[in-house]
């Protein structure tokens, strides 16, 4: 290969021009930004940005000494067979690596709605929450959490409106979500409250009632960027379709991050996971894959969320489980564990137990049993479960 073209300069992007020289490739590279930063991580914006503590998180990587043509404020625009059509003109490539990620869902209204996707959507929302606003945020996933733990920080009036019967009842499902609802304490929890539309001045609810709001937050879940894609030969269904190398139905071309869609061996199923590890892990197996390596991307997925003080770290995937157990008490630090009809951990969600987690994760990784009876005892070691 003469010229690799990298769309996409998040973290994803990045890992994947530091994996392709890592593994040998000399030839032209070429990153595209939409954004006219530098890349940086996304996890700090809702967390150490959003709360004050760092006013940017840019990733410590030199572009110039990997002889990265890197192009900030170019946004890829069409694709066909060897070439990617940009703001800025055609690119011809040999090998593609598409890492475009995934852009926020907003709602109806002509009211001014803030997002938390980028440094720019972070900054200017920390320098909205001050003492006495009233913040309404439209979902109690995790950024809306996440959201609510600066903006209740900040001493503003926080109203959370959540479609869902608990918060998280989405992303980990409602019985798990009851237990973290009393973390909510000072804020105006409103659930199985659908928002009609954001209007100036707040929020109207299906129903007709208006919630007023100085600020408004929609934090309902994000959608694959692949809309420049629509028109290319690839295959696209829930973000670009790849195999478990990471390859997409069009030749040369691998998909990365938060817009792929890959085959889990693991899991026997298709996972599209929209956290930072995948963004930190996947490009490796991509970068060998379009270098003609057969290497397997098979991960355990993880995620952490810092909420009202309490750290959450998730690893596996729950929907593969029969049968949920628990590991201590919702008044304290406890962990839940989702297991598969032979025993086997297929998940498991830590709060403020990272050993937990650390330990669930090798043991979903390798495939081991677990004896039920100790399981359940929080003072035993989940790695001393293992039958």
């Amino acid at each position: 290969m003469n010229r690799v073209v990298v769309v996409g300069a998040g973290l994803a992007g990045m890992r994947s021009v530091e994996a392709l020289r890592a593994r040998g490739y000399d030839g032209a590279l070429i990153l595209l930004g939409e954004e006219r930063h530098r890349p940086y991580d996304r996890p700090p914006l809702s967390k150490a940005v959003l709360l004050g503590d760092a006013d940017s998180s840019f990733v410590d990587s030199d572009l110039d000494a990997m002889n990265v043509d890197f192009r900030p404020g170019v946004s890829a625009k069409a694709l066909r067979a060897g070439t990617v059509e940009t703001t800025e003109g055609d690119l011809d490539y040999d090998g593609l690596v598409i890492a475009t990620g995934a852009e926020p869902i907003t709602l109806p209204g002509d009211g001014p709605q803030h997002v938390l996707r980028t440094l720019d959507d972070a900054l200017e929302l920390r320098a909205r929450l001050v003492a006495g606003a009233r913040v309404a945020i439209i979902g109690a996933g995790w950024i809306g959490a996440e959201v609510a733990t600066a903006a209740r920080r900040a001493g503003c009036h926080v109203t959370v409106i959540e479609a869902g019967p608990t918060p998280l009842a989405q992303a980990i499902g409602s019985e798990i979500g009851a237990r973290t609802q009393p973390w909510y304490e000072g804020i105006d929890l409103r659930l199985d409250t659908m928002v009609g539309a954001v209007e100036e001045g707040g929020v109207r609810l299906v129903g007709g009632e208006f919630v007023e709001a100085h600020v408004v937050v929609t934090g309902i879940g994000v959608r694959p960027t692949v809309e420049w894609l629509s028109d290319a030969d690839i295959d696209l269904h829930n973000g670009v379709v790849t195999d478990e190398h990471l390859r997409t139905s069009m030749p040369g071309v691998v998909a990365v991050g938060d817009c792929a869609n890959w085959w889990s061996r693991r899991f026997q199923t298709r996972l599209r996971v929209e956290h930072w590890d995948v963004a930190l892990n996947a490009p490796e197996v991509a970068a060998a894959t379009l270098l003609g390596e057969e290497t397997v991307y098979d991960p355990v997925p993880y995620f952490w969320s810092e909420q009202f003080g309490h750290m959450v770290q998730y690893a596996g995937h729950y929907p593969a489980a029969s049968r949920l157990l628990y590991r201590g008490e919702p008044e304290g630090k406890w962990s839940a564990v989702w297991l598969g009809e032979d025993d086997t951990l297929v998940a498991v969600l830590a709060v403020d137990r990272p050993r937990d987690l650390v330990q669930g994760r090798k043991i979903i990784g390798s495939g081991a049993r677990m004896d039920v009876d100790r399981l359940v005892d929080p003072d035993v070691p989940l790695r001393d479960c293992v039958v």
